[in-house]
């Protein structure tokens, strides 16, 4: 009896210190979980930044362009995907997604057992969130070290994400073999489409891949690749997400496989391209890898069909075989969106832009805003100064200088403003630089957005110091918007690889100029096509003048150098720059067209089409238009033999009336 007694205490001291035991490992446990949870919730979300392709959209939004590492990775929504492919997914690799914590202690289980009655790896465990860890520390080794993290790692994404937010970032990341990683990727490379528009045959084909892409590629085994879809589909139909009859269509659906890459990387607009790229780097102040692999969505202000002529009509005017150079840029002129950009005839031969870093004399293209300028110091279309050969004296008379017109053809008499912007007499122009004094026409041009530098002499009114295409373009387009500040713009905005826009283009309606002496200034730009103002000599615009559908504003320029060409309707404003890279003179006569024709052509075939309200010149209140003889720039009467409607700034137009005609002169 008392040998029972004792074996009794014995068992239930034994059993206390079992409890005890139990009660402190449970704890220990308890513990140790709520630590674990508690360090993961002070560590916080895990970054989930994974390199990813960045692409370049146009304003149409197709993609332009593409930077990588030679791993193509697009980030897309949950909602972009096909439904049909979540299902597979979970199916196959998680079925219990939705209710495990990171683990499925269930599945671990039956997979050692199943591994060690084979005494080899037959089964794997691993969860869609513990993929995804893996993924994220783009690592595969084996080591204890790197289990444990991402174990570690699995826990913490499980406790700051949600499981939509986990398999969002799983099937964005892992890899479908020929370096497609993410679905979207994947879906691009074998059948050529996006990722919400696959069906449910391709869906399971690609959801059966991750498991071993360099086995199950149907572009490495079929028979694998189709065996391994079979399954997922019996997945998916076993957990009740399709039915039978679904899964049978599915599995003889016949798939057809591109196997290709899209080619973001446009041949076309690359030096657009490469001025993008700039302004992610100083505009937006992003850095290398972040534009190389940051997944982002840049969407540019090209438009496709511009730039496609743009670049057709450089290649069919100037020949193969010239070693002439261009610069070629267009414009929105009331945003400034920069909608085509050549810097030059062969990237590939040259990655120089010489639209946007190309400095050059502007010629008799800077004028109009000189010319402006006068404007704004009482001038008007009217103003009537002498044409002939002149020597200036300037810096106190020390220095002469003695400009030319073309072909040393003087009106020996007075001109009108307007007469002189459409012939381009030199002489008018450089009268008017010294009357408002050197400085103006510097600070005018800052006014328009040129940055360079200009010297302070009699010359510039003639373009001797040098702008880039960009910065004359840029000028235009303020007096085609009517006097609103514009800035070149390549992109419109920019979003980060989840969506988020870090970074959009914001438009400055600052009135610069006067909106009616902007207009008046346009109106005497489009002289230069109107034969009509041909006196002593041809207007700079005859020889497109009967090629041109519309009204167009412009102004073209030379120098021994350089061709210029630019101009503009209010809604699309283009300027051309041609000549050598080294600046030898420019001797043919046809090599010095081809500016204008350039620009001509693309301006023309760039409106086709287009509604015709976009490119009219709409008077704005603040001018008066009235009949100029453009001879002596009066009213002009009856009698006048020739009259240009001319606007003015309502108040300085003329009223005298012309009378040189009364007696048959």
């Amino acid at each position: 009896m008392e040998a029972e007694t004792r074996m009794r205490r014995r068992k239930w001291r034994n059993f206390r210190l079992f409890a005890f035991t139990s009660i402190l490992a449970v704890g220990a446990v308890g513990m140790i979980l709520f630590s674990l949870y508690l360090y993961a919730k002070i560590l916080g979300p895990p970054p989930l930044a994974i390199p990813q392709s960045t692409l370049y959209y146009a304003n149409d939004g197709s993609v332009i362009g593409e930077s990588n590492s030679g791993e193509k990775r697009y980030w897309v929504k949950l909602e972009d995907m096909s439904p049909d492919t979540i299902k597979a997914v979970i199916a196959i690799e998680d079925r219990t997604f939705y209710n495990h914590y990171g683990f499925d202690v269930k599945r671990i289980g039956g997979a050692v057992l199943a591994n060690a009655k084979e005494m080899r790896k037959v089964q794997g465990a691993s969860t869609i969130t513990q993929q995804y860890a893996r993924n994220l520390f783009l690592t595969m080794d084996k080591t204890w070290k790197r289990k444990i993290s991402e174990a570690f790692y699995a826990i913490r994404l499980e406790i700051n994400y949600d499981k939509n937010q986990i398999l969002e970032g799983y099937l964005n990341t892992i890899s479908y073999g020929h370096g497609a990683y993410g679905i979207e990727a994947a879906s691009e490379f074998y059948f050529g489409k996006s990722a919400k528009e696959l069906s449910l045959a391709e869906s399971a084909m690609l959801s059966g891949i991750p498991k071993g892409p360099g086995i199950y590629s149907p572009l490495i085994s079929l028979e694998k690749a189709k065996n391994r879809q079979l399954l997922v589909l019996k997945s998916m139909q076993e957990t009740g997400t399709i039915s039978k009859e679904e899964a049978r269509a599915a599995a003889e659906e016949k798939l057809v496989f591109t196997g290709e890459h899209l080619h973001h990387r446009a041949e076309s607009a690359p030096y657009f391209y490469d001025a993008v790229r700039k302004e992610l780097l100083t505009s937006v102040g992003l850095d290398e890898r972040s534009i190389a692999l940051g997944g982002l969505k840049v969407y540019t202000t090209l438009d496709s069909r511009q730039q496609e002529i743009a670049e057709k009509v450089v290649a069919e005017t100037i020949p193969e075989s010239s070693d002439m150079q261009l610069g070629f840029a267009a414009m929105d002129p009331k945003t400034g969106f920069v909608t085509a950009l050549v810097g030059g005839k062969d990237y590939k031969e040259s990655p120089f832009n010489r639209a946007t870093q190309a400095v050059r004399q502007p010629g008799s293209t800077i004028k109009p805003l000189l010319y402006y300028a006068a404007l704004e110091r009482g001038f008007t279309p009217s103003t009537m100064m002498r044409s002939e050969l002149t020597t200036f004296k300037y810096d106190d008379e020390k220095a002469e200088y003695a400009p030319h017109n073309f072909n040393n053809k003087y009106a020996d008499g007075e001109i009108t403003m307007a007469q002189a912007l459409a012939v381009s007499d030199n002489i008018y122009a450089v009268k008017t630089h010294l009357f408002l004094g050197q400085d103006v026409l510097v600070d005018t041009a800052k006014r328009f957005g040129i940055t360079t530098d200009m010297k302070k002499v009699p010359s510039l009114a003639l373009g001797t110091s040098g702008v880039k295409v960009v910065e004359l373009l840029n000028a235009y387009s303020m007096i085609a918007n009517g006097g609103k500040k514009v800035e070149p713009v390549f992109i419109q905005k920019v979003e980060d690889s989840r969506g988020k826009v870090i970074y959009e283009a914001k438009q400055n309606n600052e009135q610069i100029l006067k909106r009616d002496l902007a207009y008046v200034m346009s109106q005497m730009m489009t002289g230069m096509f109107d034969v009509k103002l041909n006196g002593y000599a041809t207007v700079t615009g005859a020889s497109m003048a009967d090629q041109t559908s519309r009204i167009y504003a412009g102004k073209s320029g030379s120098t021994k150098s350089d061709s210029w060409m630019a101009g503009f309707t209010p809604g699309i404003a283009a300027a051309v720059w041609t000549g050598y890279d080294k600046g030898d003179e420019i001797t043919l006569s046809a090599d010095k067209q081809y500016a204008k024709n350039i620009w001509l052509k693309f301006m023309e075939r760039s409106i086709k089409g287009q509604p015709e309200e976009f490119h009219i010149f709409k008077p704005p209140t603040g001018v008066v238009a009235v009949p100029i003889d453009p001879e002596n720039g009066k009213l002009a009467s009856d009698l006048c033999p020739v009259f240009r409607l001319t606007y003015f700034a309502t108040g300085t137009e003329p009223d005298e009336i012309c009378t040189d005609h009364l007696f048959g002169r």
